[in-house]
């Protein structure tokens, strides 16, 4: 009972929390020439050492199920960055004070910031042909990120990222 709570509650985190998510690709690649992958083996995602194996397991999965598979001699790479930020404060109060009368005046204002501001996470995943030195296909996406989520919560954001991220490759051209 305990874990479909958690179940349903992750679900509600994820469905009320957009994952916005931008594409660009180079329009002259000949994307059904790509079969195979793999990633940097410098890479640097930041995110945790967890989150990263969390992220690049969503990712293998979605592949396979999309035809690719993981090579030791890809037709592509695949580079992934991230970065955190946190929303600027949309909501405040203003309380004032004033006064007046013959020759007097004054004034004061204060805003007070109401409720919490929101962490995003921006991640880019980029697709590139080394043996064409070229960059052939890049998503960006942003969404709201909780630094103190259970594991299972981050499994299942960071799985409906790449759900969203993955499903416009290979783009129809």
């Amino acid at each position: 009972m305990r874990s479909l709570k958690i179940i349903l509650f992750a679900l509600l985190v994820i469905g009320c929390a957009p994952i916005r998510v931008s594409y660009d690709y180079d329009k002259t690649v000949q994307f059904d020439h790509y079969k195979t992958y793999n990633y940097y083996s410098d890479i640097n995602t930041g995110l945790s050492e967890l989150d990263t194996k969390r992220l690049l397991n969503a990712i293998d999965t979605k592949m396979t199920t999309k035809g690719f598979s993981l090579s030791d001699t890809p037709d592509f790479f695949i580079d992934i960055k991230s970065s955190e930020y946190r929303e600027a404060q949309r909501s405040s109060v203003g309380v004032g004070m004033g006064g007046g009368g013959r020759h007097v005046g004054g004034g004061i204002s204060i805003g007070i910031p109401v409720g919490q501001t929101h962490v995003n996470r921006q991640i880019i995943i980029d697709f590139v042909d080394e043996n064409k030195k070229q960059l052939f296909w890049q998503a960006v996406s942003e969404s709201n990120y909780n630094p103190n989520a259970i594991p299972g919560e981050r499994e299942e954001r960071l799985n409906a990222i790449v759900e969203k991220v993955l499903m416009e490759y290979p783009p129809k051209q």
